[in-house]
C-alpha cells in the first residue's frame, strides 16, 4: 500500500487572509466552487473554519465514489479536512504571491496493494488533478 496524491495550483486575485477565508467558509463559499463531482453535500457541524465537520460524496469516475466526513482543522495558511471514513486528507495552502495568492490543493491517501495499487497509483492522480482544477478555478471565479 503506497501512499496516492494529487497536487493543482491556481493563481487568485485576492489576498492570503481573503483566500484562506473563502475556503474556510464551508456554509457560503464551498457550495458554490464545488465541481459536479461532489454530491450531497453538507455542514454537519460548525462551518466556518477549524472544528467545521462537513460531509459529501465525490464521484470521481462513474463507477468510483467515495463518502467523505471531512474534520477541518486550520494553522496559519493551511486549511486541512480529514477523511474520518479513510485516509484521504486535503491540503489547502495558500501563500502570497504578488498583490494575490497562490492555492494549492493536495488530495493524498493511502493506495491499494498490488496491482490495482499500481493502477490507482497511475490514473487516480490524473482524474483527481481534473476535479480539483475545476474547484480551483471555481474558487479563481469565486475571489474576482
Amino acid at each position: 500500500m503506497g501512499q496516492v496524491s494529487a497536487s493543482s495550483s491556481i493563481a487568485v486575485a485576492a489576498d492570503p487572509q481573503r483566500a484562506l477565508e473563502a475556503i474556510a467558509d464551508y456554509e457560503k463559499v464551498r457550495p458554490r466552487i464545488l465541481s459536479a463531482h461532489y454530491r450531497d453535500y453538507k455542514v454537519v457541524e460548525g462551518g466556518q473554519g477549524a472544528g467545521t465537520v462537513a460531509e459529501w460524496t465525490l464521484q470521481a469516475t462513474e463507477k468510483r465514489s467515495r463518502d467523505i466526513h471531512a474534520v477541518v482543522s486550520v494553522s496559519d495558511s493551511i486549511v486541512t479536512e480529514r477523511d474520518s471514513n479513510s485516509t484521504l486528507v486535503n491540503t489547502w495552502t495558500v501563500t502570497p504571491d504578488g498583490t494575490g495568492s497562490q492555492v494549492t490543493l493536495r488530495t493524498s491517501w493511502k493506495g491499494a496493494g498490488g496491482i490495482a495499487g499500481i493502477f490507482e497509483g497511475i490514473f487516480a492522480p490524473l482524474g483527481l488533478k481534473k476535479i480539483q482544477a475545476e474547484v480551483l478555478a471555481n474558487l479563481q471565479r469565486e475571489l474576482s
